[in-house]
């Protein structure tokens, strides 16, 4: 039997840095077939994860667990792009510039996010009609 969270794709994100919930109700809005699920990485949720190399990764990285894969950085965006519909997926077209120069960008904006887009007291709670997609 597979493990239950192989079945889910599951983007794990800080839940107090804005531009990070702002990207979050982006992909609410977008995700029509509804196949992410959502967790913050201060959540319960996140901190017992299975999953061992989701332990070593900082809040500083968004997160995409795909079937049993872990991808962070601009590789999680990528790969979270490449799974909406056009014009999003073409995005994912961006993996042809190697992972050192994209997560050099990616680390960029994770060191500044919060001065340019602030952040809040305490984490999202989901409103009714996305509280199902929220893990935690």
């Amino acid at each position: 039997m597979q493990n239950a969270h192989n079945q889910n794709k599951i983007i794990f994100f800080d839940g107090l840095c804005i531009l990070c919930n702002r990207s979050v109700d982006f992909l609410l809005s977008k995700d029509h077939k509804m196949q992410f699920k959502f967790a913050s990485l201060q959540s319960d949720y996140a901190k017992t994860f299975p999953d061992q190399a989701l332990k070593k990764i900082t809040i500083d990285s968004v997160i995409f667990y795909d079937e049993g894969k872990v991808f962070i950085k601009s590789s999680a965006v990528l790969k979270i792009a490449s799974y909406l519909g056009y014009p999003y997926f073409v995005i994912s077209a961006f993996r042809i510039i190697p992972v050192s120069i994209r997560d050099c960008i990616y680390d960029y904006i994770a060191r500044n996010r919060s001065r340019w887009f602030g952040r809040r007291d305490s984490c999202r709670l989901p409103d009714e009609g996305s509280k199902d997609r929220f893990l935690g």
